[in-house]
């Protein structure tokens, strides 16, 4: 058996109660590594197109991959993977903390679900032992009291991936929450509450199998001496330490994306200042065995917002800071620990309060329910109870803006920002044009992680590279998303891929596997696998050519004031460059014959394409 991998997945039936073990081939391991590559596989082969992702014919699954679980630097991360309810297309998110190691150490590399349960249930994974067990006693519980309940019943050393009131409750922003991280995009959480499954709990000490276990632990010692300008960043403040910056450069969109930095706070941005954010971390946290630690406990010690949590993410306090105009810090603390009891995605949940300011601002609300004024932080801590179990007039924000959007009409479209239904995280492409290309062609579009324009050491932009021309981009694009497809798949935190020198990550999956690895390969299955995740949005009927890209975002109208005053992002031809790397059809965004074949997929061009009476034809 290969290295890195326990060679089992696990799939449970939630409709009759079965579970069952599936002996993993190990040539799905070689083409596709493991996490969202293999989740991508085995959803592609399983899930018929058209199916409702809120039904019990969807599958939802976490993954680990072969670095999850061993000495590499960083190796802690998971994958759930679904048909997503907020796209109808390909869905996944990214969480660490520990989960991914244990359920690797409780002996699968994966468990897959099926069907969904009349009653709620949760999976309990004890050394390979399985158990579906009742839950309804922790239905309507919050997640940091639903994991200290099966703490309690199975131990400390029991691990809890769980969903909130949200998830329960279907909400298309849903997201599965782990030691106060979160799996957070795609509605990944309302797949959980569809299937009444609460929680999954894991616990192990089995061994992951290692190649060469002492190559291992050399370039363990090795790497570990050679940290990036980029881990020093993050070890010292984590994410969050970029905040005050990024809204003075435009990084950071303000105001529903209609500001212009600074400028729109009324009373600057000196709050959002380092030191003064820093000075509400207690200690540093980190997951399991990281080297890196960005995460951390906050304290606020008294007042309407006191409370001692988990240290609040960039994106989140974007969320509820700039974006909302909300400059009251410690609100943004427990508006960040909300959610997360709630089981909601903060970038989406910020996004539809945005959404509902600026409604109100303009007059489409007449019930003073639904109104809400710029900044009131209370009044979205209101909001997000209610979002969370569908109360009132404000479940009309439940299932994020397109939903909510639709429901009101065309004279808030202009509100809306979203790709074909996922809101936008908050890397402004006025800032970096660049980031347009990924939010709009991602198959899990609106996000940032699969090209956010860093490099890890050894991998260098040239330096006459222009951060706001359309030019040259398109192979920059292509690679750095084809690296992230191998990333998201081995299990490995996408800090530690931007903070040690990038030829550590096929020297560590080549130790632990013993599979042969250099950056080459890393291109070449990375495109296999963004070529599977893109073709099971086109069986569904999705080309990213024909999603609306919210024009604001792009700069029109143009900003009048700040750092990125007058910018306007070229999208089309930026895109036009990236498929054309890619040999993407431009105008039904179809990979050709030729290049599916040419990355291993001829079941996909079988799948995509016929041959008609006057030749070869795509299946629409």
């Amino acid at each position: 058996m290969l290295g890195g991998y326990m060679g089992k997945i696990l799939w449970v039936n939630l409709s009759d109660g079965t579970v069952s073990e599936q002996e993993v081939d190990e040539q799905l391991y070689k083409d596709y590594i493991g996490g969202y590559g293999l989740g991508a596989r085995l959803l592609y082969d399983e899930l018929k197109p058209g199916i409702d992702p809120l039904s019990d014919q969807n599958i939802l699954a976490v993954c680990t991959g072969p670095l999850t679980g061993t000495p590499t630097i960083e190796g802690n991360r998971f994958m759930v993977v679904c048909k997503s309810p907020l796209t109808g297309g390909w869905g996944d998110a990214n969480s660490g903390g520990s989960f991914g190691p244990y359920l690797k150490f409780s002996g699968f590399d994966a468990v897959f679900f099926k069907g969904a349960s009349e009653n709620p249930v949760y999976l309990l994974i004890d050394n390979g032992q399985v158990q579906i067990k009742d839950a309804t006693f922790l239905w309507g519980r919050v997640t940091d009291e639903t994991e200290r309940l099966l703490k309690e019943i199975h131990g400390q050393d029991a691990r809890v991936l769980t969903i909130g009131p949200a998830g329960e409750n279907m909400s298309r922003i849903a997201a599965i929450i782990h030691e106060g991280r979160a799996a957070a995009r795609s509605g990944c959480g309302a797949v959980m509450g569809s299937k009444k499954l609460k929680a999954i709990v894991v616990k192990g000490n089995k061994e992951v199998p290692l190649a060469d276990p002492e190559k291992v632990k050399e370039l363990r010692k090795k790497y570990m001496r050679l940290p990036s300008r980029e881990y020093k960043t993050l070890t010292e403040t984590g994410t969050i330490g970029i905040l005050a910056t990024a809204i003075e450069t435009g990084d950071s969109p303000v105001k529903n994306w209609k500001g212009d930095g600074p400028t729109t706070f009324p009373n600057g941005i000196e709050k959002f200042a380092k030191d003064k954010i820093m000075k509400y971390q207690k200690r540093r946290k980190g997951c399991w065995r990281c080297t890196i630690a960005c995460g951390g406990i906050m304290e606020v010690k008294d007042g309407p917002y006191a409370i001692e949590t988990d240290k609040v993410e960039y994106e989140s306090a974007a969320a509820f800071g700039p974006l909302i105009l909300n400059d009251d810090f410690e609100s943004i603390i427990y508006i960040n620990d909300l959610c997360n009891k709630l089981g909601f995605d903060t970038i989406s949940a910020g996004s539809v309060i945005a959404f509902a300011m600026e409604c109100t601002e303009h007059g489409l609300f007449e019930s003073p329910e639904l109104q809400i004024q710029w900044g009131d932080a209370q009044k979205t801590i209101e909001f997000l109870k209610k979002m969370a179990t569908r109360q009132g007039e404000v479940a009309l924000l439940t299932d994020g803006v397109k939903v909510a959007s639709e429901k009101i009409g065309p004279e808030s479209y202009e509100y809306a920002i979203h790709v074909n239904g996922q809101e936008l995280p908050f890397h402004d492409p006025r800032y970096q044009s660049g980031m347009a290309t990924t939010y709009a062609t991602e198959p899990t579009p609106g996000r940032h992680c699969p090209a956010e324009w860093i490099l890890p050491p050894g991998l260098d932009f040239p330096e006459d590279l222009d951060r706001h021309s359309p030019e040259n981009k398109g192979w920059w694009q292509k690679k750095m998303v084809c690296q992230m497809q191998v990333i998201n798949s081995t299990g490995l935190c996408q800090f530690a891929y931007y903070s040690y020198p990038v030829n550590a990550w096929p020297e560590f999956l080549q130790a632990v596997t013993g599979l042969e690895f250099d950056l080459d390969k890393f291109d070449l299955i990375g495109e296999r696998i963004l070529n599977l995740r893109h073709a099971f949005n086109l069986r569904e009927g999705l080309n990213p050519l024909k999603y609306t890209f919210p024009k604001r975002a792009l700069g029109w109208p143009p900003l009048e004031a700040g750092q990125t005053k007058g910018v306007q992002v070229d999208l089309e031809y930026q895109i036009t460059d990236y498929f054309q790397q890619l040999d993407w059809d431009l105008q039904t965004s179809y990979p050709s014959r030729k290049k599916l074949e040419q990355l291993g997929l001829d079941f996909v061009a079988q799948d995509l394409y016929r041959e008609g009476d006057g030749g070869e034809e795509r299946v629409s």
